[in-house]
């Protein structure tokens, strides 16, 4: 079933673990002073890197602080072992409805329970020492990991592999933020007495840490490129768009995404974010509380959760419940608004979607056509509206392959295109299309600790390369391996120009240039036309 090959993809990047490699004794460790702690870390002689593992950044969001905005982290005494992986903050699953439940709701009944104190980042660094940076310093790679805002932790990846991918030309951070409910529940009581998008705000505040503390490392916070792949890409979208495109002062100079993620995101009071805060009141017993969040702040995290997972799992097929939303003060409008008017935060842009984003993300057992299918995705899209889909996709292939289609379009591929247009000359895309290419499969070229199904090292040094480039000189052209066999790559503004990741029917590595289809930029232009009732 289609079902189990999401679980299946959803679970291998959550165990891209960093495998067991020889350490240094922690008295040979290096040791950095963040002024509220102290932290030792551990030498991987392997991968000639050092790792911080569990580097406390905002103080545990409990009590008073669940659904509040990041705090700083409280003063610790004596130095901490940075040396065993953090707390993964509470974790749901997708959607797994046959129908979709904010057109008839209902929900189920399993609980399931991490821990609500789990504002945590691993840093990684190259060689066996820690020199604290003054002035320059090496470039950075901020890791926002995927999970379609409901799962996913900073233990799934190994950030040693970016900084051999990059020949020992970086470090890279891996932050974890609230996720599910915890993260993202929104309504007017949230806005009120709450932080709406806490989980934004956790990865906003943990930029801000970069900032303020990666030079301890021997980091240019100058230098930071923020990447993610999936909900990690959304983030990033997220943050590009953030304050109307207008952060001061600027957090990172360059952006990436892998398979950018935008699914609805609705007004912080609008129908859908305040039908959840009601069940998850209702699941509380709040609801006789004339102070609801309140209330919600001192319930049981066990309850909490339980209502978290049963939610998510009675989503439509596919989709996540608990999502950013258009708060009015950190997201101003809806995201493809500020994207259209050009006004993003960041100098440069590389995209990367996969050949086939939707497929998981789709029943492959449904037989609905592809007006109908739009309507259910997306409800308050009129019925005239969803019909114009039908001329657009009808050459695609069958019903399903249609709706995996247009899943992976509306949702993944075609906010990509949004950002290539805004970032006119300043942007790059590629696409992996290593069979079967399907929305995940492109993690395991940069984090390749777990072993790409392609073991093709030509390959991986190609794909990886973009990405190394963009991080450390902002031009995906530089090769900084001369095995790279990538060719020019131009920016997208130039004739389309896309970057194809293949193998030939023999195996060998295919990669090359060519030009974005004008029929996908139609169904693009479709969708956007669509934004305001699809709610992107």
């Amino acid at each position: 079933m289609i079902k189990t090959g999401l679980l299946a993809v959803l679970q291998s990047l959550l165990c891209l673990s960093a495998l067991g490699s020889p350490v240094t004794s922690a008295a040979s460790a290096p040791t950095v002073d963040l002024g509220y702690a102290q932290y030792q870390g551990a030498v991987d002689t392997t991968t000639n890197t050092t790792s911080f593992l569990g580097i406390r950044y905002a103080s545990p969001p409990i009590d008073d602080l669940r659904w509040a905005a990041p705090q700083p982290p409280p003063t610790l005494s004596g130095v901490q072992q940075a040396t065993e992986q953090p707390n993964e903050c509470y974790q749901a699953p997708t959607g797994n409805a046959s129908t979709n439940p904010f057109i008839t709701s209902s929900i189920g009944k399993r609980a399931v329970s991490e821990s609500e104190d789990c504002l945590f980042l691993n840093v990684y660094t190259p060689g066996d020492t820690v020199t604290d940076a003054a002035s320059g310093g090496l470039p950075v790679v901020v890791w926002i990991h995927g999970g379609g805002y409901i799962a996913g932790a900073a233990s799934s990846f190994n950030g040693a592999d970016l900084i051999m991918d990059s020949d020992h030309g970086v470090i890279v951070v891996l932050i974890q933020y609230r996720l599910g409910l915890f993260g993202f529940l929104s309504g007017e009581a949230v806005k009120e007495s709450g932080a709406l998008n806490a989980g934004l705000l956790d990865q906003n505040y943990a930029l801000q840490w970069v900032q303020s503390q990666i030079s301890t490392f021997g980091g240019d916070p100058s230098k930071v490129t923020i990447w993610g792949e999936s909900a990690g890409a959304g983030s990033v979208l997220q943050h590009l768009v953030a304050h109307g495109g207008n952060t001061q002062p600027p957090l990172f100079r360059a952006a990436m995404t892998s398979s950018t993620f935008l699914p609805s995101q609705y007004n912080y009071n609008d129908r859908i974010p305040e039908l959840l805060y009601s069940e998850v009141v209702a699941g509380t017993e709040c609801g006789s509380s004339s102070d609801t969040l309140s209330c919600l702040r001192t319930a049981d995290v066990n309850t909490l959760q339980t209502l978290n997972y049963n939610l998510n799992l009675a989503g439509y097929f596919g989709t996540f419940v608990f999502v950013p939303v258009v708060d009015g003060t950190f997201i101003v409008e809806r995201p493809t608004v500020t994207i259209t008017k050009g006004r993003l935060n960041g100098e440069m842009l590389l995209s990367v979607t996969n050949a086939h984003e939707g497929n998981i993300f789709v029943d492959q057992s449904i037989t609905t056509d592809i007006s109908d299918y739009v309507s259910t995705v997306f409800p308050d899209v009129q019925p005239w509206q969803a019909a114009l889909a039908t001329p657009l996709y009808r050459g695609l292939g069958t019903n399903v392959e249609q709706a995996n289609y247009a899943m992976g379009e509306s949702i993944f591929v075609c906010p990509t295109y949004y950002l290539l247009e805004a970032f006119g000359g300043k942007a790059w895309k590629g696409e992996f299309a290593i069979p079967p290419a399907l929305h995940g499969n492109d993690v395991a070229y940069y984090f390749t600790s777990n072993g790409p199904a392609y073991d093709n090292s030509e390959f991986i040094t190609a794909f990886s390369n973009g990405f190394m480039a963009t991080a450390m000189s902002m031009n995906p052209n530089d090769k900084y391996n001369s095995s790279d066999i990538t060719p020019a790559w131009n920016s997208w503004a130039v004739g389309h120009t896309e970057m194809m990741f293949n193998e030939t029917e023999a195996g060998a590595p295919n990669v090359y240039a060519y030009s974005t289809d004008d029929a996908l930029l139609e169904r693009c232009l479709y969708w956007l036309s669509l934004s305001a009732y699809t709610a992107q």
